[in-house]
């Protein structure tokens, strides 16, 4: 009986550790035409802490070498709220 506790607290324990998240979400968009141009930003997160990177619009926008933003997405990265990363993809000209 013992053994099979401990083995189901085992399987749940790794699901746990394995169990991520991610999700792509649109932020802002404007009147300019699609530009075929796409610059990111990114940054670690960990234990709610940002350690290095800078996901701003600014810095995804100078990355691609982008004048005239299109489109601003977010794309966060989640594993058991403990690591995270946040992605700011911009696309313009």
């Amino acid at each position: 009986m013992i053994k099979k506790i401990t083995s189901a607290a085992a399987v749940c324990v790794a699901v746990l550790v394995m169990a991520s998240c991610s999700i792509t979400m649109p932020l802002a968009a404007t009147s300019n035409p699609a530009g075929k141009k796409v610059g990111t930003a990114k940054a670690k997160i960990i234990c709610g802490l940002v350690f290095g990177g800078d996901y701003s619009v600014q810095t995804a926008a100078k990355n691609g070498g982008i004048t005239k933003i299109s489109t601003v997405d977010v794309k966060c990265f989640n594993a058991l709220m403990i690591f995270q990363t946040r992605t700011c993809i911009v696309t313009g000209e």
